[in-house]
């Protein structure tokens, strides 16, 4: 009888360690209690070290590193970016010299020449870039439309309660406005409607989702895919997430035209003023166990 040899643990490093980098730890941690496990965590970075100080779950001191480069001495097999854009800005061409890279901030690739240059790395190295698609619902099904060039447009509309968006300027003193305006009647504030690529500079925390949509529809891009962000008071316990996309338009009986339409209405339980929902973070698990096996490029999984 022949056994099949056992697969060595990915060896991660995961950047960032707020709520969705504590949950990546936790999950990685209590794999290991199996018999058998995908990951092997070796270190963690944060920008800020206080946040290790108070948290209240048990965290090996050993994987806690002071400096980005200390941990690529360690020679992970895959870095998970969980921090924010301007990390992949740094770091991203570094990380790829030395293993593939997981962007968990795909808000970064709205700046063109940042992406133009990390897929560049990625064919010069030889490594992989990741995103997971998150919040983003029906992926597959979008990325072959875009294949085949037939989708004409894509809108995505995010709707949260005013805390749990985390603006820039204008759009932070918008919202403030807004609010003050409205008072303590519930109701919907349109923050942000048009190009997802300069939303994605506006609100690099809040529009993940957005970046992944775009990343996907490619041939539309960060300029064609159109983003709304809308604040509304009632939110105290979900987020919701609009798709809606337009394929191509077809004759029926002669003379009828008739588009290709579709729309999705994705309501994720979220704690009350988080940035992320619950169930993406799942996803966000389920995306890194697909993050391999693939060519160089940028790969939604």
């Amino acid at each position: 009888m022949q056994y099949s040899a056992k697969t060595q643990p990915l060896r991660i490093g995961l950047l960032g360690f707020g709520h969705l980098g504590q949950f990546i730890h936790e999950y990685i941690e209590n794999e290991r209690n199996k018999s058998t496990y995908d990951f092997d965590l070796i270190f963690i970075w944060n920008r800020s070290k206080d946040i290790f100080s108070t948290y209240d779950k048990k965290l090996n001191q050993n994987l806690i590193v002071s400096t980005i480069e200390e941990g690529l001495q360690r020679s992970p097999d895959l870095v998970i970016e969980v921090a924010h854009p301007n990390v992949i800005e740094t770091y991203g061409e570094k990380i790829l010299d030395i293993c593939d890279l997981f962007i968990g901030s795909p808000t970064a690739l709205a700046n063109a020449s940042l992406e133009i240059g990390l897929r560049k790395k990625t064919l010069q190295s030889g490594h992989v870039i990741y995103i997971g698609t998150g919040a983003f619902w029906g992926a597959e099904d979008i990325n072959k439309m875009n294949e085949r060039n037939t989708l004409c447009s894509l809108n995505i509309t995010m709707k949260k309660h005013p805390d749990s968006y985390k603006l820039n300027e204008p759009l932070r003193t918008k919202l403030i406005d807004e609010r003050t305006k409205l008072g303590d009647k519930p109701g919907e504030i349109i923050i942000y409607s048009g190009s997802v690529r300069e939303l994605c500079q506006l609100a690099p925390n809040n529009v993940n989702t957005m970046a992944v949509g775009a990343t996907i529809a490619s041939n539309l891009g960060f300029d064609r895919v159109q983003g709304c962000l809308i604040a509304d008071t009632s939110l105290h316990d979900r987020h919701i997430v609009e798709i809606e996309l337009t394929g191509p338009e077809k004759t029926i009986d002669e003379n009828k035209k008739v588009n290709f339409h579709l729309k999705t209405i994705r309501t994720n339980p979220a704690e009350f003023g988080s940035v992320t929902g619950t169930a993406t973070f799942l996803s966000f698990i389920s995306s890194i166990k697909r993050a391999k096996g693939r060519t160089p490029g940028i790969h939604v999984v």
